[in-house]
């Protein structure tokens, strides 16, 4: 056994322990992290042979949520091995990729793998930021070349203003700011993630800055942990292109390049002029150099001609200024029968958003380490492989899907009315028609416009913008940050800072870098400009549709909400769901009943008649007190008296005797099924049984007037024999 390290200190009030050299002896690295109560475990492995066909760092992290560490089972019946991965366990992995991906060797090709494992959780320590701090004490620690470590922390901010260093889980959702962002030593920033209840942009850079300085602490405990572990970083081989390959293609494309960027072009274009310049390299260069080389050369010729085109020409590709938000086309309302949609545009990048309404009973039951919890609000993200005018597989959501598709979710959450006013589940769809820069930000536009085409009384649109930053890697020195990356600025640029808001505020952030972290400096003028970009858009949404729609569409269903005392719930339910189904069956209606007393009743098709059923559940839970006067209808009758509806689903006994002043022989000689008589309440028992009066409502002298028998002879009660009399049956 190797030797085992152990270092324990304090942060953010909880204390944070790391251990190595006792689990996973076969990995590059290994440490178990416990940061109050939550436990994870990070690996490291490292491929030492690249793959030579690769044009991209092989890294992949992976984020393992196991149920055992909350100490739950599976819930599923049939299926009880832990499945694929929750959505939010794969955005965790990708931000966890963003903050350690620039700080790998720019010329390392091993195939590297990070996974980290939950073991336990408590209520208080997010696992995530453990992860975050694992993935950087593990590479730090491990013989792979890395150059961390980095500290992680979430910075929350409360409702009276201050903000808070890794709050605890239990407070999530009262913060107006959840921020959780990576730092270098020197203050740079790596990646960050956060979701804002319309926060104001000059406070969320203050919280930036904020966290940088809390964030100090960690890296003198990470750095001495890595070196008491020292493992030395092994030698690879580095996969850096060779100079003489390099000046050849630079050589030969650098001017066709410079010249095919001159002359603005759409995407299209630029593809089949870029297809040809690849096809004459390879002819000019043939038997040199492989393909795939002459391709990875081709690539950083193109992207350095980009950059300087933008940091010595003063312009870009697409001949915008560097501030210049592309043309929008935005359309509200653009397909039929669906709830509502929209259609927005910017340029060539294109997204149609659909939202679908349904009723509580699809709100999404999810299951994560803390147990089960309902989920009322989603979007889905879909780029199918047309959308980059490729061929392709039709595929399940992949990372980058799934991620997109939270950010576009986490930005609209704010604007969302509460379920109290809109008791709806709501489905965001937005389906990636053309992508050419910043389609995530394309698709929370496209969502904030179909939610109000669908009538949903959002407080206000939110609108976002990628911004992006040119540089020379060499010379960081000079750089210059563009609002509205387009496809080819993106591939050549090193920065994707998303940011979306309101006119007032920001609801969410996502940031990554292709460089060893962007300086605290940088974000001034980062956020003025994503903030000026931002309003360009959201006045052009607000002309396209300025408020929601007065009424849902006629195909949406709708739902009327009542409560009634949970203890009723079972009455309205009925043996066996005997009494939930009679109303469904009658009044066309679904029925949802939730176990506070909530009752959602939902029509879907035009016959259905929700007034009635929820009058039939007023009815049937309604405390019928003593004395109450009703206009009933006679349902059933027997010997002994008729049985009187008196309210939806609620019915009293009306006996022979409280029919009336005079004696009755007959229940059919004064009532039928389907009469209307007005009755009072004379009693109530604790089993809901009713006794009604209809005699006590009449006038005395209607006993001296004559009445009809079975036989049409007038019969008084005096006249009634004795054997009559005593043959009468209640």
């Amino acid at each position: 056994m190797s030797n085992i390290v152990c270092r324990e200190t304090e942060f953010a009030g909880y204390p944070l322990s790391l251990e190595s050299g006792l689990l996973v002896p076969q990995a590059n690295g290994a440490v178990k992290i416990t940061y109050g109560q939550t436990t994870i475990l990070a690996t490291v492995v490292s491929n030492t042979t690249a793959k030579e066909d690769s044009d991209f760092f092989p890294l992949r992290v992976d984020y393992e949520e196991k149920l055992y560490a909350g100490g739950f089972i599976r819930s599923s019946r049939f299926v009880k091995r832990d499945g694929r991965p929750r959505d939010e366990a794969v955005i965790a992995a990708r931000l966890i990729d963003h903050a350690i991906r620039p700080l790998f060797p720019s010329d390392f090709m091993d195939e590297t793998q990070v996974v980290l494992t939950t073991l336990t959780v408590d209520r208080e320590c997010d696992p995530l930021l453990v992860a975050m701090m694992a993935s950087s004490a593990v590479l730090a620690s491990s013989n792979i070349p890395w150059s961390g470590p980095i500290a992680s922390v979430r910075v929350g901010l409360l409702k009276d203003g201050q903000f808070i260093l890794n709050p605890k889980v239990s407070l999530f959702e009262e913060l107006d700011l959840n921020l959780v962002i990576s730092y270098l030593k020197d203050g740079k920033v790596l990646a960050m993630e956060a979701e804002a209840n319309n926060v104001p942009d000059e406070k969320v850079l203050e919280a930036i800055k904020w966290g940088n300085e809390q964030a100090q602490p960690l890296f003198a405990f990470f750095e001495n942990f890595a070196k008491e572990v020292a493992s030395q970083k092994y030698t690879y081989q580095s996969y850096a292109l060779r100079p003489e390959l390099m000046d050849s293609v630079s050589a030969f494309a650098s001017d066709r390049l410079r010249s095919m960027l001159a002359t603005p072009v759409n995407k299209v274009d630029w593809a089949d002029a870029y297809a040809k310049l690849r096809e004459d390299l390879y002819k000019e260069l043939e038997g040199k150099f492989s393909k795939n080389d002459m391709n990875r050369a081709l690539e950083k010729v193109e992207k350095q001609t980009v950059r300087l085109l933008v940091l010595e020409d003063g312009r870009r590709a697409d001949g915008r200024s560097f501030d210049q938000v592309r043309s929008l086309f935005i359309q509200a309302g653009v397909l039929p029968r669906v709830h509502g949609s929209a259609l927005f545009q910017r340029e060539l990048t294109q997204v149609l958003t659909i939202t679908t309404l349904a009723s509580g009973s699809m709100e999404q039951i999810i299951q994560d380490l803390y147990g089960e919890h309902r989920c009322r609000y989603f979007h889905h993200y879909n780029a199918p492989s047309y959308s980059t005018g490729e061929a392709g597989f039709m595929k399940g959501a992949g990372r980058r899907e799934i991620g997109h598709g939270a950010l576009a979710e986490k930005a609209l959450y704010p604007i969302l009315p509460g379920r109290e006013d809109f008791p709806y589940t709501i489905h965001l769809v937005s389906e990636v028609l053309s992508q050419n820069g910043s389609s995530s930000m394309a698709s929370t536009c496209g969502s904030s416009l179909s939610l109000m085409d669908a009538g949903v009384p959002v407080s206000e649109h939110v609108g976002g913008i990628s911004v992006g930053l040119m540089t020379l890697p060499e010379d960081q020195s000079k750089y210059v940050i563009l609002t509205d990356i387009a496809g080819s600025e993106d591939f050549a640029g090193f920065m994707d800072y998303k940011m979306a808001g309101t006119r007032s505020g920001v609801t969410a952030i996502q940031m990554d870098t292709k460089l060893p972290g962007l300086p605290l400096e940088l974000f001034d003028e980062i956020f003025a400009k994503s903030k000026a970009g931002r309003l360009v858009i959201l006045e052009e949404m607000y002309r396209a549709i300025s408020q929601p729609r007065e009424n849902l569409s006629p195909y949406a269903p709708r739902i009327t909400c009542l409560m009634i005392d949970p203890d009723k719930i079972g009455v309205v339910i009925g043996s066996g769901g005997k009494t939930i189904k009679e109303i469904s069956e009658k009044t066309g209606c679904e029925v949802n009943i939730e176990d506070d007393g909530e009752v959602q009743i939902i029509a879907t098709e035009e016959t259905a008649d929700p007034k009635a059923a929820e009058e039939w559940i007023a009815g049937l839970v309604k405390e019928v007190e003593v004395g109450e006067i009703y206009e009933g209808v006679v349902v059933k009758t027997a010997e002994f008296g008729a049985f009187v509806r008196i309210l939806p689903g609620k019915d009293g006994l009306l006996h022979v005797s409280e029919i009336a002043h005079h004696r009755v022989n007959r229940v059919e000689d004064e009532l039928h099924e389907g009469d209307s008589v007005r009755v009072k309440v004379i009693r109530t028992d604790r089993d809901g049984k009713i006794s009604l009066s209809r005699k006590e409502l009449l006038p005395m002298e209607e006993d001296s007037s004559p009445r009809r028998g079975a036989s049409g002879r007038s019969v008084r009660p005096d006249r009634q024999s004795k054997r009559d009399y005593n043959n009468r049956r209640y």
